[in-house]
């Protein structure tokens, strides 16, 4: 656990009591501060009473006797509405916090590599974590991926903490600066957190707003308009390292991937196509800024090529979970936007298509140009029956299978009557889980759980 010994002596209200909230609480009471908690689940409140937390609820506390409110990322802040206790902690002139500005104060002397963007923050955050090691540089991995980031060890120094930052998160950052910043894309997502597409992209450059030290590096990726515009801006600005990082156009003194071959600022060539768990475009915009936040540790091309070929990949990101007879089973569940399943319909034929949930968007627009690679889509969840009015424009065959077993069920059977060379059954749903799991590893597993089942034997 890192302490927060930054905030020793004062009186600190900590909103949201998932696994980063208590991990707040906990580091927040061991560098000695007094601390108050709330969620607004009376079963997330047991766990805080069980270790003797104190519980208060801060929208209704006297904030005059209180120096800020950490709020847990999942906790609304401005849209659509801010949680009444985050309008009482400004009201009172209190800042409002999260545990990533904690960290950075008690971090001080430790690397801090942050990585953001639409789809891919997670595979990158991995990927920089693992060449790290792979190179024998002492890295930890937090955030929006992997533990909370005040559970971690202590850090040195020597430390490097690789963060995955979400927009959230990032929305809750005061003075918190990172050495190496990563931006990756952006495409439509969390609008209802962030009133529009705007509040989104200004959440996200948030990452760049303070400085850290005489230079920081900032890698970006400019395969979308976003993308290529902050590489300009923060290009005029002093103390900004810029490297631009693509998956399909070349990058002049950056680094980019080519039809599967990635060029480097040294001009090497390295063929990245062959590298199964980080296959197609959207991974290799993921190759190419791991890539580049690794040359900023001298760390030779080789070995990073070397590290790529052992990253064994994440789960529910095209997660081949297995083959039964000739008919491939992935799992996508981590594709909660329509962007994030286009790419892997692109990468994949003959699919029997698994979407739905709870809808960010239902514009196809993104994917139609793969949809002829789904022989057909089987729909569950609340989205169901606006993604059949879309499918049905373009003749896709849709069956509502209102459950994940039920279209796991229908789609095998399917598959196997239309006896095709190769055929895949895609869960890739295009939609967030919570009308139905808690999140989107629940609704992986799940569909994992059901082929382990149905490749044992025995019935889904």
């Amino acid at each position: 656990m890192i302490s927060v010994q930054s905030r020793q002596f004062q009186q600190i209200a900590v909103l949201g009591l998932g696994t980063s909230g208590l991990a707040t609480a906990r580091a927040l009471l061991s560098g000695g501060a007094e601390v108050s908690v709330w969620d607004d689940d009376p079963n997330a409140r047991k766990e805080a009473l069980n270790e003797n937390i104190a519980l208060a609820n801060p929208a209704t506390i006297d904030w005059t006797g209180q120096d800020a409110l950490v709020l847990s990322p999942g906790v609304p802040l401005t849209h659509p509405t801010p949680h009444p206790a985050a309008a009482a902690a400004r009201a009172s002139g209190k800042p409002v916090i999260g545990d990533i500005e904690l960290l950075f104060e008690n971090a001080s002397g430790a690397k801090l590599v942050g990585v953001t963007g639409t789809n891919g923050k997670s595979t990158t955050s991995a990927l920089i974590h693992h060449v790290l090691q792979f190179a024998n540089i002492t890295a930890q991995i937090g955030g929006n991926f992997g533990p909370p980031v005040l559970s971690l060890d202590p850090v040195l120094t020597t430390t490097t903490v690789v963060l995955e930052l979400s927009s959230y998160q990032l929305d809750l950052i005061d003075k918190a600066a990172f050495d190496v910043a990563v931006f990756l894309n952006l495409t439509p997502d969390h609008l209802e957190r962030h009133g529009d597409i705007d509040g989104y992209a200004k959440a996200k450059k948030r990452i760049f707003r303070n400085p850290r030290g005489a230079q920081q590096v900032a890698v970006i990726g400019v395969d979308d308009d976003y993308g290529m515009a902050i590489a300009s801006e923060l290009s005029e600005k002093d103390g900004w390292n810029v490297i631009r990082v693509s998956a399909c156009q070349e990058t002049p003194n950056g680094i980019h991937v080519i039809d599967g071959f990635l060029t480097d600022q040294e001009g090497k060539s390295f063929d990245v196509s062959a590298l199964g768990p980080l296959r197609g475009k959207h991974n290799w915009q993921n190759v190419a800024a791991a890539w580049a936040v690794a040359r900023t540790y001298n760390i030779t091309s080789e070995k990073i090529a070397a590290s790529l070929k052992t990253f064994s990949g994440l789960p529910h990101r095209l997660e081949t979970v297995a083959k039964i007879n000739n008919i491939g089973f992935v799992n996508d569940s981590k594709a909660t936007n329509v962007e994030a399943t286009s790419h892997a319909l692109a990468l994949l034929d003959d699919i029997y298509w698994i979407a739905g949930g709870v809808a960010k968007e239902i514009q196809l627009a993104t994917a139609l140009p793969h949809l002829n690679h789904v022989r057909h889509a089987y729909l569950i969840g609340e989205a169901a029956e606006e993604i059949a009015l879309e499918l049905e424009k373009i003749r896709i065959p849709v069956t509502h299978s209102g459950d994940l077993y039920t279209a796991l069920k229908e789609a095998h059977a399917d598959a196997v009557v239309d006896d095709l060379p190769s055929p895949v059954v895609l869960l890739s749903p295009a939609c967030a889980s919570f009308d139905q799991f808690s999140n989107f590893e629940q609704r992986g597993d799940y569909f994992r759980r059901l082929v382990l089942s149905l490749a044992a034997g025995h019935e889904t």
